[in-house]
């Protein structure tokens, strides 16, 4: 834990470092690979998402503190933070959990998956007509791919891609045996052909072997000239941040692809090798490849575990989670008139949970409605086969005006959106791009139709991507309205985005990153804090994904003090440590890590019984706060915020997936006196399953339904 001193009457309290809160928070995903209660193979998965996680944070985060090291010691007085201390850490933190990591696997995932006839075998363990098989397998379709290269200090510094793993080789000259050891590097091309390929087996069960271990089966092949002593495996990562100036003048779209012709080329930020490589070696390689000490980290024999999200299944449904078809929603999915009904009352859905239908097909009917005159978005992220786009570029085709605001610095999406982009902009779209040195973040959609000879607005608000293929796996909000408060403000949006005029009149009814976000946010802390000095109820409760804001903490911190509630779902990095006496004791942490990612923002504020309930794209970090456009929207009708409140309050009983986070930071699972088990996924899934049966024995016996059938308190 780093400690930073805040203001607060001039005491020093926590600050838990974001880098290490995230590693805290990763931890928490290896947890669930751990569990024995979940699924063979969605432990696996959960393997998987951990590694693949580890490899983003040391292309992004780790290869910015070694870049910290760089700059000057008057810039390094200026840093909260001490990057030597904390790579430090990190490197601590991350060797511990890799240990931990090769133990599941190596010693509970795969003896269990033996026991469910699924064989990870090694090459000491083949039956000779598997020997036979991984070596015509060699011939046949590794032979063009694997790249060998002799290493030679000083004379050949070899470029190795980022996330790729390669094998360390141990040669010896044939013809000079007593020459000292030479050292070659050889590709495992798992991109091409998969990482686990199946071997023929006579037992009627499944035999499997990482390509890893072919490649090194037949490296002889590959240097006729020596004997081969060993080989071991390493992998580099490279740094993936985006230098993008833009303080300087340039096409910013120009600037971005530059960049991402960089990105793979980056300075290695981690150097993964098998913890059995002789001391030799590894300095020889360390030399090489020019990666520091900082960069260094013992794994086991396998690395590029996000592999694992290709695992074979063999159809063995039984080791998955059981499936939770999503819902659909009624009220619009089955209307006759899909823009009446949200005319008549808003409508939430919380996917994925909810099928995303309603989302699409609110695109899909604009398209093709002949009173449609306009649609419009933000997009963020989209799916690479998006039903969304093309409903977009239909209804151009269809005499719509079409606009599109298309943000291309969403991370390791850059390449993707600026395809989308060109698509939409050769379809007729109106695509407007990325505002230099600032990111929109906001999730919206607008949709004009002349209804009676005037004018009618509807909108889309979400905590989530237009992305159909996440919105099966993360866990959003979205709001579908006509309220005019909500409409006219959205419009004022678009007007901004693509004009970049400050608006005549500012928002009022939405919470605006780079107008009135933060401002508003505090605000309604300092409200609750003056009702707490006055002896009245108050109240916070937030499910965020990140708290990160210093700002915001310290806030935080102060409410605590003077007895406001506060309640908090953090799915990942938490700076501030709640349950602290005289400095937190008011504010309690839950993180909820399940089989869907938990990606909503709630905001409440008890607000002097007044409540104010609000959904958002933005977490409580500096970056979402002060350098986005965010949206925050406010929450109007009374039915959908007693089923938020429902939905918040199932999750806060969660006692199966829910993690205290406090001052220790190690994880621990959260126990309640209830003897009831809570597992908040699946209550919400079922939850909602019943609020759609209702809504359908309504509609059977001709009454109006709507969808949520009874008051709920928070």
């Amino acid at each position: 834990m780093s400690q930073l001193e805040i203001n607060l009457d001039n005491k020093e309290v926590p600050f838990v470092d974001r880098d290490l809160s995230w590693l805290a928070f990763n931890y928490r995903v290896l947890q669930e690979a751990k569990d024995p209660t979940n699924p063979l193979l969605e432990r696996l998965k959960f393997l998987a998402i951990y590694s693949s996680n580890l490899d983003e944070f040391f292309r992004v985060r780790v290869a910015h503190h070694r870049n910290l090291l760089q700059v000057g010691k008057k810039t390094k007085r200026q840093l909260h933070e001490q990057p030597k201390q904390i790579l430090r850490q990190i490197q601590t933190i991350v060797s511990e959990h890799q240990e931990e990591f090769s133990d599941i696997f190596t010693h509970q995932i795969i003896p269990h998956l033996a026991k469910h006839g699924i064989h990870v075998l090694r090459r000491g363990a083949l039956a000779e007509d598997q020997i036979q098989f991984i070596e015509q397998f060699f011939q046949d379709n590794l032979l063009p791919y694997v790249q060998p290269v002799l290493l030679v200090k000083g004379m050949i510094r070899p470029f190795l891609n980022n996330a790729t793993i390669y094998l360390c080789v141990d040669l010896r000259d044939k013809a000079h045996p007593e020459d000292p050891s030479a050292y070659a590097l050889v590709q495992v091309p798992s991109s091409h052909l998969g990482r686990f390929i199946e071997l023929p087996s006579n037992r009627g069960e499944h035999d499997i072997i990482m390509l890893d271990d072919i490649v090194r089966h037949n490296i002889t092949w590959l240097f006729p000239g020596y004997n081969i002593i060993n080989s071991y495996s390493i992998k580099l990562t490279r740094d993936a941040e985006l230098y993008i100036d833009d303080e300087y003048s340039g096409d910013l779209l120009v600037k971005i692809r530059h960049s991402l012709a960089k990105r793979n080329v980056g300075p290695a930020s981690r150097l993964v090798y098998d913890k059995e490589m002789p001391e030799e070696m590894l300095t020889f390689m360390t030399e090489i490849l020019e990666v520091s000490d900082f960069g260094l980290f013992p794994e086991g024999r396998y690395h590029n575990n996000f592999d694992f999200f290709g695992f074979p299944d063999f159809g063995k449904q039984a080791l998955k989670d059981s499936q939770l078809k999503p819902l659909a929603y009624f009220p619009l999915e089955r209307s006759e008139d899909f823009f009446d009904a949200i005319r008549q009352q808003d409508h939430l859905i919380n996917v994925p949970y909810h099928s995303y239908e309603s989302v699409v097909q609110f695109f899909e009917r604009a398209a093709r409605d002949p009173a449609v005159t306009h649609i419009k978005i933000i997009t963020y992220r989209v799916a690479r086969d998006s039903r969304i786009m093309d409903a977009l570029m239909a209804g151009v085709k269809s005499g719509k005006q079409v606009a599109a605001f298309v943000e291309v610095k969403a991370r390791f999406d850059e390449e993707a959106n600026l395809k989308w982009g060109e698509r939409l902009e050769q379809s007729g779209v109106q695509v407007k791009y990325s505002f230099p040195g600032l990111k929109v973040h906001s999730k919206a959609a607008l949709v004009r139709r002349v209804e009676k000879g005037g004018e009618q607005l509807y909108v889309y608000l979400g905590t989530g991507n237009f992305h159909e293929k996440t919105a099966k796996l993360y866990s959003d909000f979205g709001i579908f309205s006509a309220d005019h408060r909500l409409t006219s403000e959205v419009a004022r949006l678009f007007s901004f985005l693509e004009t970049v005029r400050v608006p005549t009149h500012g928002f009022e009814h939405l919470l605006v990153g780079q107008f009135n976000l933060r401002r508003q946010l505090e605000e309604y802390i300092d409200f609750e804090i003056e009702q707490a000095r006055a002896g009245k109820p108050a109240k916070i409760f937030l499910k965020i994904n990140s708290l990160q804001d210093m700002t915001m903490i310290e806030k935080l911190y102060r409410a605590s003090q003077v007895g406001v509630e506060i309640q908090m779902i953090i799915r990942g990095i938490c700076c501030l440590v709640p349950g602290m006496d005289g400095i937190s004791e008011n504010i309690t942490a839950i993180s909820i890590l399940d089989r869907f990612l938990e990606h909503a923002r709630v905001f409440i504020f008890h607000h002097g019984g007044e409540e104010k309930t609000y959904l958002s794209s933005a977490d409580w970090m500096e970056r979402n706060l002060s350098f986005r456009i965010e949206t925050t929207f406010p929450v109007y009708d009374a039915r959908i915020k007693r089923l938020i409140h429902e939905i918040m309050r199932i999750q806060w009983r969660d006692n199966v997936k829910a993690r205290h986070i406090h001052f220790e930071n190690n994880n621990t699972y959260r126990k309640t006196s209830q003897d009831l088990s809570i597992r908040s996924q699946e209550e919400t899934y079922y939850f909602l399953k019943r609020l759609n049966e209702q809504w359908l024995q309504q509609s059977s016996d001709g009454g109006t339904p709507t969808g949520i059938s009874r008051a709920v308190e928070h």
